[in-house]
């Protein structure tokens, strides 16, 4: 069992940024359950700020927070995922650190469960088509490595959107990498 999971931040920074939405999709037996999906804006600390280039890349403005929930409530509804199998990420360093901070900042424990991240699994999958490929001529991009993969295209930045694709890719890798088992994936 995994969940897929994505974070939409107020910018880069996991020092000082916010965390503005989370998306979280299962995965179980090999099928995208989609009426099980978790969607939720997440209203980000007072004084904190949103870069513009979080504005231009999620459409999402201070306003649209008003009646989102605090990261007290929300963290622990993905906990509960969380505890239910492992986490499925595409890039998950940048998305993790992010969540580790909150978790800790909200007196939570980060969940001990095995990670997964679709970008290491797209490296494994290229070096195994081409060993002698460079590493740095491998497609990370979601939306990128998607297409080199013909899976349809989605808009990009949205919490749930993102998750529901990294599952897709997780699916594709995973049949093309012949992985059956977690063990299979580290």
């Amino acid at each position: 069992m995994y969940w897929a999971i994505d974070v939409e931040t107020g910018g880069l920074d996991a020092k000082r940024d916010p965390l503005l939405a989370i998306g979280m999709v299962p995965v179980r037996a090999g099928r995208i359950r989609l009426g099980e999906c978790y969607r939720t804006l997440v209203r980000p600390h007072a004084g904190t700020r949103i870069t513009s280039a979080s504005v231009t890349a999620h459409q999402l403005v201070s306003n649209d927070f008003e009646a989102a929930p605090p990261l007290g409530d929300v963290l622990p509804e993905v906990e509960r995922r969380a505890r239910e199998g492992a986490l499925l990420f595409h890039h998950a360093a940048i998305d993790v650190a992010f969540l580790r901070r909150d978790f800790a900042r909200t007196g939570l424990t980060w969940p001990s469960c095995p990670v997964v991240d679709t970008a290491r699994l797209l490296v494994r999958h290229a070096q195994l088509r081409d060993p002698t490929r460079p590493r740095d001529h491998i497609a990370l991009n979601l939306s990128v490595a998607r297409a080199e993969l013909g899976l349809p295209e989605y808009q990009a930045h949205d919490a749930l959107s993102d998750a529901i694709a990294t599952a897709e890719l997780f699916l594709a890798l995973r049949m093309a990498l012949g992985a059956r088992t977690l063990r299979d994936l580290r």
